[in-house]
This record gives structure tokens, C-alpha cells and sequence, in this order.
């Protein structure tokens, strides 16, 4: 059985200072034995993450698109950001990666779509975020279950960390796996645990923000 923290930031994300080695260590304090690594706009980090952890990383990005941010899974190579939401899925899948979207409801961070919008980008997701310990409110995960439920796609949950303390906030416990497809089947069994972060954890990646500008 795995115990995965499927969305967490690393140094290489322009708002997050987490070392490497810190994660690492963090994860194995946690019984943590398998994670996402998702920075923004990057996938260095990530690759590192693979060679260095003596667990399962999965190489992940946020891709940031003129409609919200989405996450590609199981990749290859770095997407860069500012393509259509379309062509970021595409991108994604061109790779053997999956589409999951991160905090999808999320009133400040969730995507900009309608329902038509919604409509027709779903038949190209895989995943959707349904806990996201960043977001300070119960109703967008309510939502995002309940659309999960409604269109046939597995869950998935993360911290969202941008700081050490963070991980392990959102908690998702699954059969092991060893392809994108094995991961999906797993998480249609997984079990999600998690606690909402602290709101002031937004202060953090103001700061990581600041410093990196400079």
C-alpha cells in the first residue's frame, strides 16, 4: 500500500523555497512513500526528485493556460505555459502523461470556465483534484467530488505544499502501481485523509515570490 502526497512545490517553483533533500526528509518523517512533484512551469526539480528519493516520484507540472492551471502527469519533458487549455491537454497526452486538474473549483484559483467550457474540455481529463489542503474552504471540494462522481473520473488529492510543514496535509492511500494506467485503477479504489493548511501559508509563497524576484 502507498501513502502519496500527490501535489507538492520544490525550489524550481517561482513561489516555494523547498529543497530537495528537505522534501525527502520530510516524506520519510511522514511514512510518505510516493509523490507528485509539481512545480510551476517547470519539471527540473522534478526529474531531480525521480533520480534522488528512495521512494516513487511522479513527474508532474503545473501548466499555467489562458483558462487556469492544469497538471500533466507522468512526464516526459517540460510544457511550457501559455498554451491554449486545449493544446496543454493535448501536449500532455502526446507524452503519455495524464490531465488532472489541480483545485478545480477553487473560487481565487480554479479554472475559468462555464459550463459550456467545462463541457468541452472534460473528455479529455483524467483526474480531478478533489481535496486541496491549500484552499481555505469546504464547498470546492464538495464540488469537485461530486463532478467527479458525475463524469466518471478518479480523485486525487495533494498539500498543494509550498513549504515543508505543508506535506502531508492531504493524504491519498492506493494499491501500488507502475504505469499512468495502473495509477488510474488505483485511485478509483484510493482512500483520501486530509486537514486544510493554515490560510497564513499564502504568506509564504508571497515571500518566496519576493525573494526570487530579487
Amino acid at each position: 500500500m502507498l501513502k502519496g502526497d500527490f501535489h507538492i512545490h520544490t525550489r524550481y517553483s517561482m513561489d516555494c523555497h523547498n529543497e530537495l533533500e528537505e522534501i525527502i526528509a520530510r516524506c520519510q518523517e511522514l511514512g510518505i512513500n510516493c509523490i507528485a512533484i509539481s512545480d510551476h512551469d517547470a519539471t527540473e526539480g522534478a526529474f531531480k526528485m525521480k533520480d534522488m528519493a528512495p521512494f516513487k516520484v511522479i513527474v508532474a507540472e503545473e501548466v499555467l493556460t489562458p483558462s487556469g492551471e492544469v497538471m500533466g502527469l507522468f512526464l516526459k519533458e517540460h510544457i511550457a505555459s501559455g498554451l491554449s487549455i486545449e493544446r496543454a491537454m493535448d501536449t500532455i497526452h502526446a507524452q503519455g502523461g495524464l490531465v488532472s486538474i489541480p483545485h478545480p473549483f477553487d473560487p481565487l484559483r480554479g479554472l475559468r470556465l462555464n459550463d459550456e467550457g467545462w463541457q468541452k474540455i472534460i473528455g479529455q481529463v483524467d483526474i480531478l483534484e478533489v481535496f486541496n489542503a491549500r484552499c481555505p474552504f469546504g464547498r470546492p471540494a464538495t464540488r469537485a467530488k461530486a463532478y467527479a462522481r458525475e463524469q466518471g473520473l478518479p480523485g486525487i488529492a495533494g498539500s498543494d505544499a509550498h513549504s515543508i510543514g505543508e506535506i502531508g496535509n492531504a493524504i491519498v492511500e492506493l494499491a501500488e502501481f507502475d504505469t499512468p494506467e495502473e495509477f488510474l485503477q488505483s485511485l478509483r479504489k484510493a482512500r483520501i485523509n486530509g486537514k486544510r493548511s493554515s490560510p497564513f501559508v499564502h504568506f509564504h509563497s508571497t515571500w518566496s515570490k519576493i525573494r526570487n524576484a530579487f
